[in-house]
């Protein structure tokens, strides 16, 4: 009896047994799955935020060129500065603010107009209209655009640089980060936390516009908002909204494509609406919210002094800064004998300059240098108090400055108040927190600084201060917190990078001044998606855009590979492989995971460095570009757009072939690529594909755009 009893016990046991052997199995491997995947995201993020972050460097020194071109282009073709479009100027506008308005008003709107109609002040009714009419994807008239951005201009002349608030008021206060033109996020927001109102009061911290293509009604909503809810609706400024940036990613095409009559008018109001926003808020004396970060040079008591309408653009130094500088310029045969007759060279050197900068800074307790924010455009700095007589400048202290295909060497001056005012702004606006404590220059973007955790803990006590919300990076779950709870960071625009690729967020604070997180993600078609499906097609579009990068810098990859493979077999080890791609395209990406994904291996191991760029060839090959010019069009054709949209004055979207030699003559100087006008005319002829005699941007990117070989099969196979 009792064996049997046993027996049956060890039959009911051996069962579960396995189970959980089989169930331990799965979690293993599951684990496994989940990791390998998670691997994969946060490479696909990384590879994502590189490229954006050498694209914003790229902005930086193309605005510096942009700078010394506006000042010297008399003295360089005598046809004076014509040539340069108004956006990279500020223009006198001789008409007074009554006859303006006037002029805004008078402008006819014709009857088949079927959008919104605004009057003002506005009402509660007029943003219901414009939230409906965008909704239904219809264009608000040109003339209620001017008028509502020179209502907005006259109410935020009356604002301070800093805006202070309380929670008394309300119950709490929302904040929302970068939204970058991405309607759909602005008004889900709307959805799930409701509209803006005396109860529901909103900061949004900068970014409006950009990348996105619904900019223009986003940045309509908000400043119709801020009409409406003066004291309930902040906006603080970003380092999207400054129109040099808008150039290069969108705002500025997509402006003149909706509103080709007005387009211009509309883009001179807003230099000075931008450059109006205030730029930081604090809320119960407690929480300061600034959209990119600080330097350990911030001070809110300054920065309250700012004339920051004088900062139309944080990317260009204020002129009066370099007006009184010693320059001094370099031969071209003496720029050319330190390899410096590419933009990449350019690049590479003016990193060189910063960290030399840097370190001369870190040895010496007189200068702030090191501890302060630069980029490839600023000075170093200077105290503004007690100002030591400097003593005359070795070599190596002086500032050089790409100008075209020679170098100026600028002396550090003493900083007059509008650069260290102009140095406050780009601070607050370009910033990033790092890890690290101290304060060094920001060498990723370009621009501003990385802050670590006692310059925020200085600053918060100096200041009487506890947290420190920003924006400006994007982040996977839409926030982060850093430096011990102390920095937030909140990004509002979901699916930033990629379809899936990243989820928005805002916070809320009452009066306890505890954050509470919301998280949300615009979806089309990411919901029907499994995680895996969802990490594939970001990850596919990240290694697209890693291999263009790697075919527009095929020359330098190929003469590098080449030193290593002595004995010209094709093939060198894996570490020599990402040793060369990182120091030609600088992304500090991990290669050697990235390897399977952009090489194959050879049988004996080693990497087939040429089949790097297999999968990937031009669009239109064009027979009068030898290829290495091709490759030069290819790896600047942003920038040579964003001259094109400089010398189309009438934003037509197409120059003259006399304009295109025009533009390569300033642009290959730039570079230092020295091509004949016999060249340029048959490379003009080449693009203008359907032969009307003009270049459109259309034609001109098809040009120098990339066919991904392995989309072209997945597309005739499907």
């Amino acid at each position: 009896m009792g064996c049997g009893t046993s027996i049956a016990i060890e039959n009911q046991t051996r069962p579960s047994e396995t189970a959980i052997k089989a169930a331990i199995l799965i979690q293993r491997w599951y684990r496994r799955y989940v990791a390998h995947l998670e691997m994969r995201r946060r490479y696909t993020w990384n590879i994502f935020q590189s490229i954006e972050y050498a694209g914003e460097q790229d902005q930086l020194q193309l605005s510096s060129f942009f700078t010394f071109m506006l000042d010297n282009f008399t003295q360089i073709n005598g046809n004076g500065p014509d040539l340069i479009s108004h956006l990279l100027d500020s223009v006198v506008d001789p008409l007074t603010e009554e006859v303006r308005q006037l002029k805004y008003e008078q402008i006819m709107v014709p009857e088949s107009y079927s959008g919104p109609r605004l009057s003002f002040p506005l009402s509660v009714t007029d943003t219901n209209a414009l939230l409906s009419a965008f909704k239904e994807e219809q264009t608000l008239h040109g003339k209620y655009v001017l008028q509502l951005l020179y209502e907005t201009k006259k109410f935020l002349k009356q604002m301070p640089n800093v805006i202070y608030l309380s929670t008394s008021y309300a119950k709490e206060i929302t904040i929302c980060g970068d939204l970058h033109g991405r309607l759909d996020d602005l008004l889900l927001i709307f959805y799930k936390n409701g509209l803006p109102s005396a109860e529901n009061p909103y900061i949004f911290n900068g970014d409006f516009v950009d990348r996105g293509k619904k900019s223009t009604e986003i940045i309509i909503i908000l400043f119709a908002f801020v009409l409406l809810y003066p004291d309930h609706m902040h906006l603080n400024r970003g380092n999207h909204e400054d129109h040099i940036m808008n150039l290069r990613y969108g705002f500025t095409r997509e402006v003149m494509q909706k509103y080709k009559t007005h387009g211009r008018e509309i883009l001179q109001l807003l230099q000075d609406v931008f450059s109006l926003l205030p730029v930081a808020t604090v809320i119960d004396n407690k929480v300061l919210i600034v959209h990119g970060g600080i330097s350990d040079k911030t001070d809110l008591d300054f920065l309250s002094t700012v004339e920051r309408h004088k900062v139309k653009s944080a990317l260009r130094l204020p002129k009066r800064s370099t007006d009184h500088l010693t320059v001094r310029s370099c031969s071209r045969s003496s720029s050319r004998n330190r390899g410096r007759n590419s933009r990449s060279s350019s690049r590479h050197s003016s990193r060189s300059r910063r960290k030399k900068l840097s370190k001369q800074g870190s040895r010496s307790s007189s200068s702030s240098s090191s501890s302060s924010s630069s980029s490839s455009m600023c000075s170093p700095r200077v105290s503004a108090k007690n100002t030591p007589r400097r003593p005359p400048p070795s070599p190596t202290d002086m500032l050089q400055v790409p100008f075209l295909d020679s170098f100026v060497s600028l002396e550090p001056p003493e900083l007059p108040r509008e650069e260290l005012e102009w140095q406050q702004v780009v601070d607050i606006l370009w910033s990033d927190p790092k890890h690290q404590n101290g304060c060094s220059p920001n060498s990723f973007r370009g621009g501003g600084c990385y802050f670590g955790p006692d310059v925020t803990q200085t600053l918060l006590q100096k200041h009487g201060l506890c947290l420190l919300i920003r924006s400006h990076e994007c982040k996977q779950e839409g926030y982060e917190l850093c430096h011990n709870g102390q920095v937030i960071t909140i990004f509002s625009a979901s699916n930033y990078y990629e379809e899936g690729s990243n989820r928005g967020a805002y916070v809320k604070l009452g009066p306890e001044l505890v954050p509470r997180f919301f998280q949300y993600q615009v979806s089309r078609s990411t919901r029907k998606l499994t995680l895996h499906q969802r990490v594939r097609v970001a990850e596919g579009s990240a290694l697209r855009a890693l291999k263009e990068k790697l075919y527009a810098h095929r020359s330098e990859l190929m003469a590098a590979f080449q030193q290593y493979d002595i004995n010209n077999t094709g093939r060198i080890s894996t570490s020599e492989w990402a040793q060369v791609v990182e120091s030609v395209l600088r992304l500090d990406l991990p290669w050697r995971t990235l390897r399977p994904r952009l090489a194959r291996l050879g049988t004996d191991g080693n990497v087939e460095y040429e089949s790097c760029f297999e999968d990937i060839s031009p669009g239109e090959p064009i027979p009068p570009v030898t290829p290495n010019l091709a490759e030069t069009l290819y790896r600047y054709r942003t920038d040579l757009e964003i001259i094109f949209n400089i010398i189309d004055k009438d934003h037509s979207g197409q120059i003259s072939i006399e304009e295109f030699r025009q533009t390569w003559k300033l642009f290959s100087s730039h570079l230092g690529v020295a091509v004949n006008d016999q060249t340029i005319d048959d490379m003009a002829r080449s693009i203008d594909f359907n032969k009307d005699g003009s270049i459109d941007f259309t034609e001109f990117l098809e040009a120098f755009r990339v066919v991904h070989k392995l989309d072209v099969k997945e597309q005739q196979q499907g």
